[in-house]
């Protein structure tokens, strides 16, 4: 029996998946995942398996270039985030919003805000939203599964619509033979889901609407319990808070985000040749972002960062020489469990990859898309969130689907075309926002300090939600061809179930 190129190829990752939901232990489900891969590759051969695992998986994730360039991004943040905290800044900033931000509805907008403006990558905005925000949320008893979701859902979802990000120059590497960039921005109205999410959370916000899980996060938090009965170990280890030792003030924060930000930019067009001239003589910054390496810019850009904070907090005497270089284990302890979790993502993927799946997925796609053209958009939105969540990767699926998009509309409706890459690229970023084994979705975890599986079972039903209205509005695009009249139709039907939401909430509580 064959598993290469077949339905079978999807089965890892369905168990680890399974597993993690149900175990709620993501370590041990991931590597069962792992190991059925390879004995699916192997044709059950243990030796030839072991040897699979750890050559072509293990050892090839972390060997890879670009996979070594995010660990290293992971922890030159792990890094500042220690520094940050260390020197005192965090807790002037959190004492700062305290006196500037009221409520909290007002710390929840603008952890929302922050997230929005950090749009240049979703690694990037991951790690530094929470390390920035958790003082506030957490002076608001505001949950860290809640922080956790805000910090994700502002990643991913706000990266997709923004021009100027690694997740443009990204899609538009998919598009070949056409104007990648114009489609992106002529695909920016009719994704939903991302439009649907940022006006979600601002909703939910103003309205104090929690349901599921997250409720019951919420009102633990009301009583102090920001954790959700997390184990006090995990307390104490991985989401323990460093001890202050440095008087730091608003500013020891600012500038190093900012620095870190600037420099990020910075490194992140330069990977992309920004800085050489073209046969011409100029320099084009989209077209520099549109080659950016986001591993090689934000490893670079975050290094530089890290050197200069270093030598500003020795210099202002923030901090002292020691209580710096401390400051390089703790960082890097506290990523740790991020680290473990995405070096078993990236193998349980290479396992995938083995297997051929994208393979299954492309004769799939291929022998039935040019049948359903009119609900067309919408079928490819649940194939891009069933690959997307199985798979844990949204560049992977779009760059399955988009080609795919591009090849079968692109002389039968080009307005279609549109809607379609649109479609494709909303459910890759839905089922990455939901699936356990996502990179985003561990680095929003480790950025709130929540629990990896009690964030994804708490943010699940709202991504649900807003993703079952895109999915409406992506039946209604495919037959009207126009962005605007499914958005209004997307935003009545979100208030209308809010409202809805907030009228039992009352009445639960009344």
């Amino acid at each position: 029996m064959t598993f290469v190129g077949t339905f079978w190829a999807l089965v890892p990752a369905l168990v680890a998946i399974i597993l993690a939901l149900i175990t709620k232990e993501v370590y041990s489900s991931l590597f069962i995942g792992i190991v059925i891969g390879a004995l699916f590759f192997t044709g059950f051969q243990p030796v030839a398996a072991f040897d699979h695992v750890v050559n072509d998986g293990l050892i090839s994730v972390l060997s890879d270039s670009y996979n070594v360039g995010i660990l290293i991004f992971l922890v030159v943040l792990g890094i500042m985030v220690s520094l940050l905290n260390k020197s005192g800044g965090s807790r002037a900033f959190g004492e700062w919003a305290s006196k500037n931000i009221k409520t909290k509805a007002g710390a929840l907008l603008a952890t929302w805000f922050f997230g929005v403006l950090i749009f240049v990558d979703d690694y990037f905005n991951c790690l530094t939203v929470g390390s920035v925000m958790r003082p506030v949320t957490d002076k608001y008893k505001i949950s860290r599964a809640k922080l956790a979701y805000i910090i994700d859902a502002t990643a991913a979802p706000v990266c997709i619509i923004a021009p100027i990000s690694s997740w443009a120059a990204a899609v538009t590497g998919f598009v070949e033979g056409e104007d990648g960039l114009s489609l992106f921005m002529k695909a920016i109205p009719y994704n939903y889901y991302a439009i649907f999410t940022m006006l979600f959370i601002v909703a939910t916000s103003l309205m104090a609407i929690n349901y599921g899980k997250m409720k019951k996060c919420e009102d633990a938090a009301e009583n102090g319990d920001l954790f959700y009965g997390q184990q006090v170990v995990n307390r104490e280890t991985s989401y323990r808070e460093e001890k202050i030792f440095g008087p730091g003030k608003v500013k020891d924060l600012v500038i190093p985000i900012i620095a870190l930000v600037v420099l990020c930019v910075i490194g992140l067009i330069y990977s992309g040749g920004f800085f050489t001239a073209d046969s011409e003589g100029y320099n084009n910054f989209i077209i520099a972002f549109s080659n950016a390496d986001a591993s090689v810019g934000l490893a670079m850009g975050s290094m530089f960062a890290l050197i200069l904070t270093i030598i500003y907090y020795l210099v202002k005497r923030v901090l002292s020489f020691s209580d710096t270089m401390a400051c390089l284990t703790e960082g890097f302890k506290n990523m740790v469990p991020a680290i473990l979790i995405l070096t078993f993502a990236w193998t349980l993927k290479a396992m995938i990859d083995s297997l051929e799946a994208t393979t299954f997925i492309d004769s799939i796609v291929r022998s039935n898309v040019s049948s359903m053209i009119t609900i067309l958009p919408a079928i490819i939105f649940l194939l891009g969130a069933g690959i997307s969540f199985a798979t844990g990767t949204s560049w992977g699926t779009f760059g399955i689907l988009i080609p795919i998009v591009v090849y079968v509309l692109k002389a039968i409706d080009p307005n279609l075309m549109i809607i379609g890459i649109s479609a494709a690229m909303a459910g890759s970023v839905f089922g990455d926002h939901c699936s356990p084994i996502s990179d985003t979705t561990i680095m929003s975890s480790a950025g709130a300090q929540c629990e990896h599986l009690l964030h994804v079972s708490t943010q699940l039903p709202y991504a649900i939600t807003v993703a079952l209205i895109s999915f409406v509005c992506y039946i209604i695009a495919g037959i009207v061809k126009n962005p605007i009249v499914p958005l209004i139709v997307g935003v009545v039907v979100l208030f209308a179930f809010l409202f809805a939401m907030k009228g039992k909430t009352n009445k639960a509580n009344a």
